[in-house]
């Protein structure tokens, strides 16, 4: 029988534990120096208000209502000229599901989507699919167990990727089916730098290892792909504020033998995902795909293609429900937009090679266009 202490090594934080983890984290020396620019206030003082403000908090979804939902419309009010959502009323608001989105930003993704998940009358925001190669300070691991996150392990070999692989999937069967959670999961690992958002067949068979069944055939798959109650969710940004060091990491990768991200490119490109400028900003969720699922004849479908079919249809409701902006349609008509050229001038890099990062930058813009049209056909 499995159970919550089954996952203890990447589960969030659950109810008993919460006190003593904001508590670590209140005493963290670098956390603190974070905060004090926040709450320019002497250490004691500070840190006894925000105790007083975490009574009354027993869980994570407690602690996002009192503490993140706050931060998030800041960033919203700050970062974006206005925003939208949409979810369907085949969502059941008290069902649980895991949406599978595209990937925009690192840490916005899913917190935009938990506060967008309370406005539409959802029960409870989602759990969070988070690689642990971002959870590189103690304070940092223990904020994003407490806002709902698990772990995902990377840089694994072949055979501890296997057992990972499995012991994640089975976290989110439970979580979905026992601890009544819904999941967010970005459909591939890492973001597309180029807009093309595809999802991994991988990330499917990631879902398929945990299942109720051994997932070993075609019909054993798509039920335990049913079982995870799969929403694709379309996220859209007017304006990518890590646009040009996305283009920067295209000049270095073709300039630099070997070249590879700091820790500190990471904390760079997660603070400009954070506080920079995005536009407008669009969540579109389709339907569940678990009546999709049931018109597949598992007899008509080899194992070896169903995977692929799923990640197809999943790409075809993310794309068909971009929001398209105006800087969309001048990327993928090739007309000079002054937004673009003034974000070529940002990338900083030796000897910047200007039409380069121009077709880079053009193309993150034109790609979600041109996939949307396709998917319109």
């Amino acid at each position: 029988m499995i159970k919550l202490s089954d996952f203890d090594d990447i589960r969030p934080f659950s109810q008993g534990e919460m006190k003593d983890a904001f508590e670590s984290m209140l005493a963290d020396r670098q956390f603190g120096k974070i905060l004090q620019g926040f709450i320019p206030l002497p250490k004691a003082i500070r840190n006894g208000l925000l105790k007083l403000l975490f009574v009354g908090i027993k869980t994570p979804l407690d602690f996002q209502k009192r503490f993140m939902k706050p931060v998030v419309y800041y960033v919203l009010h700050k970062t974006t000229t206005g925003w939208t959502s949409v979810f369907p009323a085949s969502l059941d608001r008290k069902k649980n599901y895991t949406f599978m989105s595209n990937h925009r930003d690192i840490v916005l993704d899913s917190a935009f989507l938990c506060v967008f998940l309370l406005k539409e009358g959802f029960s409870t925001t989602v759990e969070i699919a988070i690689g642990d190669n971002l959870l590189i300070y103690p304070w940092i691991k223990t904020l994003v167990r407490m806002n709902k996150a698990f772990t995902v392990n990377r840089g694994l070999t072949p055979k501890e990727m296997l057992k990972s692989s499995i012991h994640m999937s089975q976290y989110m069967h439970f979580a979905i089916n026992e601890k009544c959670e819904n999941i967010w999961i970005a459909q591939r690992e890492g973001r597309a730098k180029d807009s093309d958002d595809r999802t991994q067949e991988s990330v499917l068979k990631m879902l398929n290892m945990g299942g109720p069944t051994s997932g070993k055939t075609t019909a054993e798959i798509i039920e335990n792909l049913r079982n995870m109650n799969i929403v694709p969710l379309s996220i859209s940004y007017e304006y990518d504020p890590c646009d040009y060091l996305k283009a920067k990491e295209f000049q270095c990768k073709r300039d630099i033998a070997g070249w590879k991200k700091s820790k500190q490119d990471d904390l760079d490109n997660m603070k400009t995902g954070i506080l920079g400028k995005k536009g407008h900003v669009h969540y579109q969720a389709s339907s569940c795909i678990n009546d999709w699922l049931d018109t597949l004849d598992p007899t008509a479908i080899d194992r070896a293609d169903i995977f692929r079919i799923v990640a197809e249809h999943i790409d075809s409701e993310i794309h068909k429900n971009y929001k398209i902006y105006d800087i969309n349609r001048d990327a993928l008509a090739g007309n000079t937009n002054e937004y673009i050229e003034s974000r070529i001038k940002m990338v900083n890099v030796e000897n910047p090679d200007v039409p380069f990062l121009r077709e880079k930058i053009n193309t993150m813009y034109a790609n979600p266009l041109r996939n949307h049209e396709a998917a319109a056909r």
